[in-house]
């Protein structure tokens, strides 16, 4: 058993739940009809940013009724740690983005460099358009000129984890937005 799991157990036991799964339900509904009304007539390419935009992504496209395609980008400045540091680009689209009008869904937008250097590797690989939807936007400011097109929650500036925010790895699956107990 490693060390992280049970920092992990003792972390969940004692963290500040911020949104309920109700909130975060209701939250990914209204993206969901944001996102419907503005992009159903545009053929995207929704495009979930790996780790944590995998739950935001499967919650968000069964209530998007509308034909549309899909593919997955994995970078990230995290990896299983609490501080980002360099872009580490993992996986890019397999799809071309030529002419597509793209959708990117994202766990969090937390200091934005990330979302950031992808919206721009998007626009690199001549996209006509590039949307984001983040499940969370931290109420903070960023040094990344950044905001996120379809919010569903706006969110304290703490470590969070749950719905695809992770701590060290693990809690994704948490079914709520916490945040880890300041001390």
């Amino acid at each position: 058993m490693s060390n992280y799991l049970e920092e992990s157990q003792y972390v969940y036991e004692n963290a500040d739940l911020l949104c309920s799964k109700q909130s975060v339900e209701e939250a990914f509904d209204r993206m969901a009809i944001e996102i419907t009304r503005q992009l159903s007539d545009k053929n995207p390419l929704v495009i979930s940013i790996m780790t944590g935009g995998l739950v935001a992504g499967g919650m968000l496209l069964p209530r998007l009724d509308f034909p549309l395609t899909i593919d997955y980008i994995h970078a990230t400045r995290y990896g299983n740690k609490t501080q980002g540091g360099l872009l580490d680009w993992k996986v890019r689209p397999h799809q071309s983005l030529k002419g597509r009008t793209v959708l990117l869904v994202d766990d969090i937008l937390d200091e934005g460099l990330t979302l950031e250097a992808i919206v721009a590797d998007c626009q690199e690989a001549g996209a006509a358009a590039v949307y984001t939807a983040v499940l969370v936007e931290k109420i903070r400011q960023r040094p990344a000129d950044i905001k996120g097109d379809f919010v569903g929650l706006n969110v304290e500036d703490r470590y969070l984890f749950g719905y695809g925010m992770d701590y060290k790895g693990y809690l994704r699956n948490a079914p709520g937005i916490y945040a880890v107990k300041e001390s």
